[in-house]
């Protein structure tokens, strides 16, 4: 796959929190003189960061955008510490009940709980991942409005999305967002906790962040800005 040079690649990575941009902006440090790549943190959920990635977007021209972020792990497809790359965006939430359980607002005919991701990034950034030898995997990753707190709820949201691997709350307004203004967008999560049960005690922020940050670098290290 040939590569675009610097001048012509511009990056906007989104984040929710200033923790998560700034181990982003750790792991990139070295590229960041090159004003080709831009970090923010834009705000807790979907909406605040499809207003923010959008505004963004309106001021400049970007690439590629990655909602990138620290999130739950599905037990038994990812575990912590590891890195989730998107397959498929998917708003798990985004619907309504029923007395037959939910329904995902594609049955309901309001439009589509999935946002396209962009696969041929997605072969660069698992390149990039993969020779920096950082523990990663390719799978659906859901976007919540509520993060799951109960193994019920945890078993319902896998249903919805069969071989979801991981949870956040901004990848589908991101993504949302990118696709409006015609710009590819890819979701990585680097997993701090199990979905599941709420346990708080049982939370490794400071690893997930600290892969987070790996993952910059392997990306920044990998690919030209």
């Amino acid at each position: 796959m040939q590569e675009l040079s610097k001048e012509e690649q511009q990056l906007l990575i989104v984040t929710a929190v200033d923790a998560e941009r700034d181990a982003i902006l750790r792991g990139m440090e070295d590229k960041l003189s090159s004003q080709n790549i831009t970090v923010i943190a834009a705000g807790a959920g979907p909406a605040a960061v499809a207003a923010r990635t959008a505004a963004a977007l309106a001021a400049n021209r970007y690439d590629l955008v990655v909602s990138a972020g620290i999130g739950g792990g599905f037990p038994g497809r990812a575990a912590i510490g590891t890195l989730v790359l998107a397959s498929s965006i998917v708003a798990a939430d985004l619907g309504a009940e029923s007395p037959d359980g939910f329904l995902p607002i594609d049955e309901l005919g309001f439009g589509s709980a999935v946002a396209a991701v962009s696969e041929e990034w997605n072969d660069r950034l698992m390149q990039a991942l993969h020779q920096a030898r950082l523990s990663s995997i390719l799978a659906p990753i859901i976007t919540v409005s509520t993060a799951t707190g109960t193994a019920e709820t945890a078993a319902i949201r896998s249903a919805i999305v069969p071989g979801a691997a991981a949870e956040g709350m901004e990848g589908f307004g991101v993504a949302t967002a990118a696709e409006q203004f015609g710009v590819p967008a890819v979701e990585l999560r680097a997993i701090s906790n199990a979905v599941g049960p709420r346990d708080r005690s049982a939370w490794r922020i400071g690893d997930a962040l600290r892969a987070l940050e790996e993952a910059a670098a392997a990306i920044a290290s990998f690919i030209r800005f």
